[in-house]
């Protein structure tokens, strides 16, 4: 993609502010010395729209004093421009094969255990599994494993699952916007990848080895799945590998970039907090708390109106059924993040340790009695197959 004076692009926009980690003292400065008066004055304008500096007043520490009026204007704001639904999926993981050295992943290469990769056979047993669930949105997870999941792998295993899932997306390693434009065809209509921290030096620290290693070709994955023409284009940033107020601050500039230029393509946001992981010391990461990460999903959705959230089964129940009534709009139920955990290989090695373990149906449940609905299909392939 070509660089302009008009359009820069996120690499430059992210130096340019010092969002890059370049500006951290200036930002965490700034973020210190906002005022009680500054928040309410953020809070007093009409909610939805973005500003860098309404964003700063909002994650600021001042700004902790203000959650229970900023979930109330976002649940008004969530409620006028999604209704009462809360889209779920389930993750299906193909292979913890991986070549990256990623030390907060359980699926690292320095780790030595027994990997497992699915057959398009097996993968199929457990989209079916995962069917009879109620499930028709269907997120496929891949490590970064090149040399058995393939592009054509990935195309066949969506154009066979198509005739049984309504949405179909992918969570997983890098390609080109070609590549990602072949998986489009095939039926796979968003792409989530997060940058894992937009702090360089900390990316650094923590993708010691691999292709991820490179952090300004990571940046620029999303504008391939713009330039694919992909549905969905997922952002997060792993909360734990550095100050989550300025991985929002930098998050929301990378959404915002992209929503003006893929303006076809719905942004949403993941909130995924550190978890648990084979041979992962968690007591090294700088975990962010429940009252800050709701922070952090109340100020994007006040910026935001109309991104998608998603909180996944990470969370703890008690957190995900406070969070559905503040912006959430899709969460994922009874995952399994192991190949094969659903069916034929129970006992592989996942990637995380999930908190909540509760079943599809109790998820759905627990949405109804706050009034929610679960939609369990949310597009059809009619609506562009005609």
């Amino acid at each position: 993609m070509t660089t302009t004076t008009q359009h820069p692009d996120i690499k430059k926009i992210l130096a340019d502010r010092g969002l890059d980690g370049s500006g951290k003292d200036i930002w965490t400065k700034r973020l210190g010395e906002i005022t009680e008066d500054e928040v309410k004055w953020a809070l007093s304008r009409q909610p939805g729209y973005y500003v860098l500096d309404r964003l700063l007043m909002l994650i600021s520490p001042a700004a902790e004093n203000y959650i229970e009026q900023m979930s109330q204007i976002a649940h008004q704001l969530t409620l006028q421009r999604f209704g009462k639904t809360v889209r779920l999926y389930a993750p299906l993981y193909v292979s913890n094969f991986c070549v990256n050295g990623c030390t907060y992943c359980g699926f690292s290469t320095n780790h030595r255990f027994s990997r497992i990769r699915l057959t398009i056979e097996q993968a199929l047993a457990e989209a079916e599994t995962i069917a009879k669930e109620g499930f028709k949105d269907l997120l496929l997870v891949s490590s970064e494993d090149k040399k058995f999941i393939t592009v054509d792998y990935l195309a066949e295993l969506a154009s066979k699952l198509r005739p049984k899932f309504s949405s179909l997306s992918v969570e997983i390693y890098q390609m080109s916007a070609k590549e990602y434009a072949k998986l489009f065809a095939a039926g796979i209509e968003g792409v989530t990848l997060y940058q894992e921290t937009y702090d360089r030096e900390t990316y650094r620290k923590y993708h010691p080895g691999g292709p991820k290693a490179d952090y300004d070709y990571r940046l620029s994955a999303a504008d391939s799945f713009g330039q694919a023409g992909m549905r969905e284009i997922g952002l997060g940033a792993l909360l734990g590998l550095d100050d989550w107020r300025l991985e929002t601050l930098a998050l929301a500039e990378h959404a915002h970039y992209l929503m003006k230029r893929y303006w076809k393509s719905r942004v949403s946001f993941s909130f995924p907090r550190l978890r648990p992981a084979k041979d992962v010391d968690s007591a090294r990461f700088n975990l962010l708390s429940d009252t800050n990460l709701i922070q952090m999903i109340l100020a994007l959705r006040l910026c935001f109106a109309d991104a998608g959230m998603t909180i996944s089964t990470r969370e703890p129940a008690y957190l995900r059924d406070q969070l559905v009534k503040l912006g959430i709009t899709r969460m994922s139920a009874g995952s399994k993040t192991n190949p094969g955990g659903y069916s034929t290989h129970a006992d592989s090695v996942g990637q995380f340790e999930i908190d909540d373990s509760r079943s599809p149906a109790q998820i759905a449940a627990m949405l109804k009695s706050q009034g929610l609905e679960p939609v369990w299909k949310d597009w059809d392939s009619a609506f562009t197959d005609a």
